[in-house]
């Protein structure tokens, strides 16, 4: 890649252009680049970037409804991008709900999960990918639930840290917590949203599966024949009892060692874990692609 086009790929005009360019533009090209770019459908704007190269790794940062791709680096307990970028083609996006994030689209009431898979998904089959592998963080769980219920068959394998699910002792938290943080930030950046939108969102997505992981039944968790290798967090918005009970259902499911990340020594163990786990099921899937 030419210096000239490099420089056009860090500035915002090569940001916009990128969502109207061919797809092979957007290519990450396996020197350590990262490429900038939007995904759109209708009134829909999904910003995403891509590093590195290799079988497809879709990373979802934490953060809640605020979650950004900067939540990586800055408040991960480590940075996948970092970790996986040499092995893997690491594509990663701004929700289309975080107030600080470059995508947008609408607060979809009836149908809020699905609405994000729409989005992970849109942005995949942009680039042409069919097969991936995903790694999520806190309501990165949740979503790969979503995304193994919607798409099984295009995920070779899915890594869960930290998952965000359902505490019997705080039934409200996710609702109250984004009703009192959230909701109000996005209301004042957002003309077109109202807090009742936000009420009814909220009551939808963290009440509408109430017990469990928000997204999919007990019942499908245990049809799930996707591999999963989860890593419990025990925090109010992170049961670990969700954590292992999603793990002792799952036929296909690993369980790293607890606590993984209350000291720093433990989370390289983890993240080898994670690494050893990628790396089997790349095979099995690069064998079946």
């Amino acid at each position: 890649m030419d210096s000239t086009r490099r420089n056009l790929l860090t500035t915002g005009a090569a940001v916009a252009a990128a969502a109207a360019a061919p797809r092979a533009f957007a290519q990450p090209t396996g020197k350590g680049e990262t490429v900038m770019a939007f995904y759109q459908k209708g009134n829909v704007r999904i910003y995403y970037e891509e590093t590195g190269s290799g079988f497809p790794l879709l990373l979802i940062p934490g953060g809640g409804l605020n979650s950004t791709i900067a939540w990586n680096a800055k408040s991960a307990p480590f940075s996948p991008v970092e970790e996986f970028r040499n092995e893997y083609r690491c594509i990663t996006a701004d929700l289309r709900t975080a107030c600080t994030g470059q995508s947008s689209g609408p607060i979809e009431v009836d149908r809020p999960w699905d609405a994000f898979a729409d989005d992970q998904l849109g942005v995949m089959d942009h680039l042409g990918i069919k097969q991936f592998m995903v790694l999520g963080f806190c309501i990165g769980g949740p979503f790969i639930w979503k995304l193994l219920q919607r798409a099984q068959g295009r995920i070779v394998a899915a890594v869960l840290a930290q998952p965000s699910g359902w505490r019997k002792e705080l039934p409200e938290l996710g609702y109250e917590n984004n009703l009192k943080g959230w909701g109000p930030e996005l209301v004042k950046s957002r003309a077109d949203v109202t807090m009742e939108t936000v009420e009814r969102f909220l009551n939808r997505m963290y009440r509408g599966h109430a017990d469990f992981v928000y997204t999919v039944t007990r019942d499908f968790v245990h049809s799930c024949q996707t591999p999963v290798l989860i890593l419990p967090d025990d925090t109010p918005p992170h049961p670990y009892v969700i954590a292992m009970e999603s793990a002792m259902l799952a036929p296909k499911s690993e369980v790293s060692l607890y606590p993984w990340k209350d000291t720093k020594d433990k989370i390289p163990l983890a993240v080898r874990h994670v690494r050893s786990f990628l790396r089997v099921h790349r095979s099995a899937g690069t064998a079946a692609s």
